[in-house]
């Protein structure tokens, strides 16, 4: 009796299926039709002149949103930017830009490209792209006028720190590629390390390349992949990267969706170049979907250990469909899964509008678990929120007075000043802020009138107002204007007690103006929680086997 219910079932499912489909399309044609008409009926009754290539794709966006923020509309005038994310390519002068209220600035010129090639600096304010005014122009529109086809002329005007008359660059567009792997090396320990920033075309052979060649060159006694800050890419660069280190026919990560093309499983399909050597991959809370698949199979294979914070927690699959008039959209097509079986995406976007205030909150901030799964040894993993660490390390954090100096570009404009009083400073590895340069900067930053708000001082100034609004005032303004002043005497010495923080944001900054992004990364590790912990777990097997048992 049961079979035959189970059969029922079964001969029934194709039939309501349809039926659902038909509805939906009839749904469809309804609802275009009521769109077409009202649209015509705007465009001829409304009082001023309508604008409908505007119109409609503010109608489409409001559409889109009701989705999840993967899922957007590609107008044509976009489709370059869109490229730059599969491929890393695209054709302009080489740089990263940031708007900084009157004009945007270049950030980081990439070393050996147009921009730096033709002597272009970070902190140069952008102030006309081929005779165009860039004043208070936002990034993204400064950002096209500089990208154009590979070996056309782009003529840019800039503004200095310290030179007087503005400076012209004449240069010629090239077809630019961001770096999967900016930086490699292997430590005086014999620990391997690979900084990935990416997951377009090649990464899987790139990654291959610096693995051969640190295996023939050393007697390598682990392997550091860095994904830290990386927002993935392409899915088959992962699983080629992961089969650097699983055998060939092992699933790495599988697609489950709505339509039956969007259902998949990847294999390993080659065999791996290392099975043995100690594996340490680094992540955190920016780490996402490729970078998730690579660091949640690793973890689900007991192949390697995963160290810093909890990843983003993408679990969804994106396809890019053509559109008529040359336009796309970048939809979300699956859910991915990983070896041990688990998904895990952070939000479930499926209840959006029926959250309490149509809001969708994520638990990212705690270590709330999901559904527990197995790895292939038989250690507890979860699902839903991420990879969790094996071995966790807390992020850093800044003093307020710290990150307002970061985020208001003291540190940025101070390292534009120092750079043009230095043409040289030591090896990446080897400068350090001393006294005088540190000093210099809080001379650089008063004059500037630094000046921020504490969250103490927020909460003092309300506790005064309830005070005076429940009558209380006059008793306690004494204890009060106290409290006041001594948080003031506090904040003063802020520069002094944050020190170095400080320092370290200021040395990486500098570091880059003269060695661009190898030079930062370099810098960056000298001092670095997350790699000190990645040495000490590689470099005793005991305590590597022991993360990775049950």
């Amino acid at each position: 009796m049961k079979n035959i219910r189970l059969l029922l079932i079964a001969l029934l499912m194709p039939i309501a299926m349809m039926a659902q489909v038909k509805q939906n399309n009839f749904e469809i044609s309804k609802s275009i039709d009521i769109y077409n008409s009202l649209l015509r009926e705007l465009n001829l009754n409304y009082v001023d002149e309508i604008n409908p290539a505007e119109l409609n794709e503010t109608a489409i966006n409001a559409m889109l949103k009701e989705m999840d923020p993967y899922t957007v509309f590609i107008p044509e005038s976009e489709i370059e930017s869109y490229k730059l994310m599969t491929t890393g390519e695209y054709g302009g002068i080489g740089a990263l830009i940031q708007y900084d209220g009157e004009y945007t600035r270049i950030s980081d010129p990439y070393e050996g490209w147009p921009a730096q090639k033709a002597g272009i600096q970070a902190g140069d304010a952008i102030l006309s792209v081929n005779g165009v005014d860039t004043h208070k122009k936002p990034t993204d529109q400064v950002s096209e006028l500089l990208k154009g086809q590979p070996g056309t002329e782009v003529t840019i005007k800039v503004k200095r720190y310290g030179v007087e008359k503005p400076i012209e660059f004449k240069l010629k567009r090239e077809k630019v590629k961001i770096e999967n792997i900016p930086y490699a090396t292997v430590f005086d320990n014999g620990i391997g390390y690979v900084s990935l920033g990416s997951f377009t075309k090649d990464a899987a052979n790139e990654m291959k390349q610096h693995l051969v060649e640190m295996k023939k060159n050393h007697d390598l006694k682990g392997f550091i992949i860095d994904l830290r800050g990386n927002g993935g890419g392409l899915m088959n660069e992962a699983v080629d990267i992961v089969n650097l280190f699983i055998p060939k026919g092992k699933p790495v990560v599988s697609t489950k969706g709505k339509s039956q093309h969007a259902g998949s499983v990847y294999n390993t399909n080659n065999q791996p170049i290392d099975e043995q050597v100690p594996v340490a991959i680094l992540v955190d809370g920016s780490s996402a979907s490729a970078s998730e698949i690579v660091a949640g199979s690793i973890q689900d294979y007991d192949r390697g250990v995963i160290i810093g914070q909890r990843t983003f927690g993408k679990g969804l699959v994106q396809n890019i469909l053509p559109l008529t008039y040359n336009t796309q959209m970048k939809v979300t097509i699956a859910k991915y899964y990983i070896p041990s079986g688990r998904c895990i995406q952070e939000i479930d976007y499926s209840k959006k509008g029926k959250q309490k205030n149509d809001t969708l909150t994520s638990n990212h901030s705690s270590d709330t678990l999901g559904k527990p799964f197995k790895t292939e040894a038989g250690r507890t993993v979860y699902e839903g929120h991420g990879i969790m660490p094996d071995v966790k390390i807390e992020p850093k954090q800044y003093a307020t007075a710290t990150a307002y100096l970061y985020a208001k570009n003291y540190i940025f404009d101070y390292a534009t000043k120092y750079v043009s009083e230095h043409k040289t400073i030591a090896p990446a590895k080897e400068f350090k802020i001393d006294d005088a340069i540190y000093n210099d900067f809080m001379a650089f930053v008063k004059q500037k009138g630094f000046s921020y708000t504490t969250e103490s001082e927020k909460k003092l100034e309300e506790l005064k107002k309830k005070a005076k609004s429940e009558g209380y005032y006059e008793s306690i303004s004494a204890q009060l204007e106290s409290l006041e002043t001594q948080l003031k005497a506090d904040k003063e010495n802020d520069l002094t007690k944050n020190r170095a923080d400080i320092e370290d944001l200021l040395r990486l900054e500098i570091v880059g103006r003269y060695y661009y992004q190898v030079g930062r990364i370099m810098a960056s590790l000298e001092n670095d929680p997350e790699l000190k912990e990645a040495f000490s777990i590689l470099l005793d097997q005991n305590r590597y086997q022991s993360i990775l048992k049950p």
